[in-house]
Protein backbone atom coordinates (compact mmCIF):
# COMPACT_ATOMS: atom_id res chain seq x y z
CA UNK A 1 0.00 0.00 0.00
CA UNK A 2 1.59 3.23 -0.45
CA UNK A 3 1.44 6.78 0.98
CA UNK A 4 -1.70 7.90 -1.08
CA UNK A 5 -3.64 4.74 -0.30
CA UNK A 6 -2.75 4.92 3.43
CA UNK A 7 -3.71 8.54 3.62
CA UNK A 8 -7.10 7.44 2.18
CA UNK A 9 -7.57 4.34 4.70
CA UNK A 10 -6.97 6.72 7.58
CA UNK A 11 -9.50 9.00 5.93
CA UNK A 12 -12.05 6.66 5.70
CA UNK A 13 -11.40 5.20 9.28
CA UNK A 14 -12.02 8.25 10.90
CA UNK A 15 -15.30 9.11 8.49
CA UNK A 16 -16.41 5.60 9.98
CA UNK A 17 -15.99 6.11 13.11
CA UNK A 18 -17.76 9.57 12.97
CA UNK A 19 -20.74 8.09 11.46
CA UNK A 20 -21.23 6.05 14.70
CA UNK A 21 -20.90 8.51 16.54
CA UNK A 22 -23.77 10.49 14.16
CA UNK A 23 -25.90 7.72 14.60
CA UNK A 24 -25.76 7.73 18.16
CA UNK A 25 -26.52 11.61 18.73
CA UNK A 26 -29.06 10.78 16.14
CA UNK A 27 -30.73 8.28 18.32
CA UNK A 28 -30.25 10.66 21.38
CA UNK A 29 -32.22 13.15 19.90
CA UNK A 30 -29.67 15.62 19.25
CA UNK A 31 -30.72 19.13 17.59
CA UNK A 32 -30.84 18.85 14.03
CA UNK A 33 -27.88 21.68 13.32
CA UNK A 34 -25.56 19.80 15.67
CA UNK A 35 -25.85 16.57 13.48
CA UNK A 36 -25.71 18.76 10.13
CA UNK A 37 -22.42 20.06 11.30
CA UNK A 38 -21.02 16.30 11.94
CA UNK A 39 -22.19 15.59 8.50
CA UNK A 40 -20.51 17.94 7.05
CA UNK A 41 -17.59 17.07 8.81
CA UNK A 42 -18.10 13.36 7.35
CA UNK A 43 -18.38 14.46 3.94
CA UNK A 44 -14.87 16.71 4.15
CA UNK A 45 -13.38 13.71 4.98
CA UNK A 46 -14.51 11.92 1.87
CA UNK A 47 -13.97 14.75 -0.40
CA UNK A 48 -10.54 14.43 1.12
CA UNK A 49 -10.38 11.00 0.24
CA UNK A 50 -11.52 11.54 -3.05
CA UNK A 51 -8.92 14.46 -4.07
CA UNK A 52 -5.89 12.09 -2.69
CA UNK A 53 -7.08 9.27 -4.91
CA UNK A 54 -7.17 11.92 -7.86
CA UNK A 55 -3.81 13.33 -7.54
CA UNK A 56 -2.61 9.29 -7.16
CA UNK A 57 -4.30 8.64 -10.38
CA UNK A 58 -3.25 11.58 -12.27
CA UNK A 59 0.20 10.74 -11.00
CA UNK A 60 0.72 6.90 -12.10
CA UNK A 61 -1.86 5.54 -13.99
CA UNK A 62 -2.91 8.78 -16.52
CA UNK A 63 0.93 9.55 -16.47
CA UNK A 64 1.50 6.14 -18.02
CA UNK A 65 -1.37 6.38 -20.23
CA UNK A 66 0.05 9.23 -21.76
CA UNK A 67 3.54 7.88 -21.63
CA UNK A 68 2.06 4.61 -23.84
CA UNK A 69 0.25 7.10 -26.28
CA UNK A 70 -3.24 6.50 -24.79
CA UNK A 71 -4.44 10.22 -24.11
CA UNK A 72 -7.50 9.99 -25.52
CA UNK A 73 -8.54 6.93 -23.81
CA UNK A 74 -7.33 8.24 -20.18
CA UNK A 75 -9.01 11.17 -20.32
CA UNK A 76 -12.56 10.29 -21.41
CA UNK A 77 -11.84 7.74 -18.41
CA UNK A 78 -11.00 10.67 -16.54
CA UNK A 79 -14.40 12.86 -17.67
CA UNK A 80 -16.43 10.00 -17.29
CA UNK A 81 -15.30 9.53 -13.51
CA UNK A 82 -15.44 13.00 -12.55
CA UNK A 83 -18.81 13.75 -13.99
CA UNK A 84 -19.96 12.14 -10.29
CA UNK A 85 -17.78 14.76 -8.17
CA UNK A 86 -19.83 17.64 -8.27
CA UNK A 87 -17.18 20.26 -7.08
CA UNK A 88 -15.25 19.37 -10.44
CA UNK A 89 -18.67 20.18 -12.13
CA UNK A 90 -19.96 23.42 -9.65
CA UNK A 91 -20.55 26.42 -11.40
CA UNK A 92 -19.23 29.38 -10.60
CA UNK A 93 -21.37 31.69 -7.29
CA UNK A 94 -24.63 33.37 -8.36
CA UNK A 95 -23.76 36.90 -7.84
CA UNK A 96 -25.71 36.76 -4.58
CA UNK A 97 -23.16 33.98 -3.24
CA UNK A 98 -25.68 30.80 -3.85
CA UNK A 99 -24.66 28.10 -5.70
CA UNK A 100 -27.48 27.26 -8.67
CA UNK A 101 -28.51 23.70 -8.76
CA UNK A 102 -26.39 22.22 -11.42
CA UNK A 103 -26.64 18.76 -12.16
CA UNK A 104 -23.26 17.20 -14.38
CA UNK A 105 -25.16 15.76 -17.24
CA UNK A 106 -25.41 19.03 -18.18
CA UNK A 107 -21.70 20.19 -19.34
CA UNK A 108 -21.17 19.86 -22.77
CA UNK A 109 -17.93 18.96 -24.13
CA UNK A 110 -15.78 21.43 -25.79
Amino acid sequence: MDSYQRSVVDRLKTARGHVSGIITIIEGDAYCPDVMKQLSAVQGLLEGASRIMLRRHLETCVAKAMQEGRTAEIVDELMATLKFDKHVFRPPPAPDGDVAEFEPEQVSGG
